[in-house]
């Protein structure tokens, strides 16, 4: 069933009336845009990004505006289905004529329309996802990155398990797409002469059941590290088979599936104690946070716009996050609101500071550099929430 969302979205900034733009989806006082999102399917956990990037632009329309015009929001759900992605936003772009397509989730989703949008020069801003093809500004000029690639993501866990487990004898697994080839990529990159320690690795397909068959496979092998490399709804399965089979390795989970509500909470909060992964943005379960002034905003915004969410999804922050990146990129256009000129003030950040990142993590682009953030620091899970060791690093 087709979800749709439509929120007003807006930043108080200049009261000066905007001049007329040409390019489609923008009046004198609205800029529409889109996204699709998994709302159903196999990863729909993830449709809390969209929701919750939805009640950021309700907030921000509340403020009044973003240089003078509000911002509607149409999001669909595609079903993590790039046949279903292609259909929906092509109806976005050619009967809606949104502005932009910004914050779309999914990795294989969004490449299904990487040559489409580019070729009708709309912009693809910051789909949710870390795949590499994302800052390759030459091929693709009007696409940009979000998160930090999963090719360096893959090379620091590797790094950080060379440094703490020489002798480990590691299992990986990964979705069979263009994501998981990234994060292998890296992994294996990162490991280099030590990459005959890898004595496991099997991949699943997003309409598997389950991979517990790939779990036992793990087991048998005599692995002692475990690269859980899915996406949530996989990721939690592994877990809990592992926890049944009675494997207990030192398990790595991607910052796609570090969820404690979606991902370690159906094991059992107890059992993922030791799980590590890498973290970008401020855990809302570490009460390390609780006193930070970024966290109370972001509890009070969820309070009043998405009272409903479960507060402890980082996948909340996520959307708060990206929300906030898209919104400060509309600012920056002042009234010159064209799809080129946004283009341009995405790709032309410095050193900027976003509520919700960790400490450290800063915002930078260039027109060679597309990926907005680039740095991670890695947390383990004590039973409660993800708690932080060593240092930011980047690429």
């Amino acid at each position: 069933m087709t979800t749709k969302l439509l929120a007003p979205f807006a930043l108080a900034c200049l009261l000066a009336a905007p001049a007329l733009a040409a390019d489609p989806g923008v009046t004198d006082t609205m800029i529409r845009i889109g996204q699709t999102m998994p709302f159903s399917g196999p990863a729909s956990a993830y449709s809390v990004v969209g929701k919750t990037e939805a009640a950021f632009f309700r907030m921000v329309n509340d403020k009044g505006g973003i240089n003078g015009r509000k911002i509607e929001l149409i999001s669909l759900d595609d079903g993590y289905s790039p046949p279903k992605t292609v259909e929906q936003v092509r109806k976005l772009v050619e009967q809606e004529e949104v502005f932009a397509i910004v914050g779309s989730l999914g990795t294989p989703t969004s490449i299904a329309v990487q040559k489409y949008l580019n070729a009708r020069k709309v912009p693809q801003l910051m789909p949710f996802s870390g795949a590499s093809r994302w800052n390759d500004a030459r091929n693709f000029p009007w696409t940009t990155g979000a998160q930090p690639s999963y090719v360096t993501e893959g090379a620091i866990y590797a790094h950080w398990i060379l440094a703490t487990r020489p002798d480990a004898r590691i299992a990986i697994i990964t979705p069979n797409d263009d994501a998981g080839r990234d994060y292998l990529k890296g992994f294996k990159q990162g490991l280099g002469d030590h990459a005959g320690q890898i004595v496991a690795e099997a991949v699943y397909e997003t309409t598997d059941p389950t991979v517990d068959s790939q779990i036992v496979t793990f087991k048998n092998a005599g692995a002692d590290v475990f690269f859980n490399e899915c996406t949530p709804k996989f990721a939690a399965q592994a877990l809990k088979k592992a926890a049944e089979i009675g494997w207990t390795p030192q398990i790595i989970l991607p910052t796609v599936s570090n969820s404690v509500a979606a991902v370690l909470k159906p094991l059992g909060l107890e059992q993922a104690k030791g799980v590590v992964t890498g973290a970008y943005m401020k855990d809302p379960t570490d009460p390390k946070w609780a006193d930070d002034p970024d966290m109370k905003a972001f509890k009070e915004f969820m309070s009043k716009y998405n009272p409903s969410a479960d507060i402890n999804d980082s996948f909340n922050v996520s959307g708060y996050v990206f929300g906030q990146i898209a919104a400060l990129e509309f600012q920056r256009m002042g009234n010159d609101v064209s799809r080129a000129n946004l283009m341009k003030q995405a790709q032309s950040m410095h050193d900027v500071s976003i509520p919700m990142l960790l400490p450290g993590i800063r915002i930078n682009t260039s027109p060679e550099q597309v990926t907005p953030i680039r740095q991670l620091q890695m947390a383990r899970f004590d039973g409660r929430s993800w708690v932080l060791f060593g240092d930011v690093m980047s690429e």
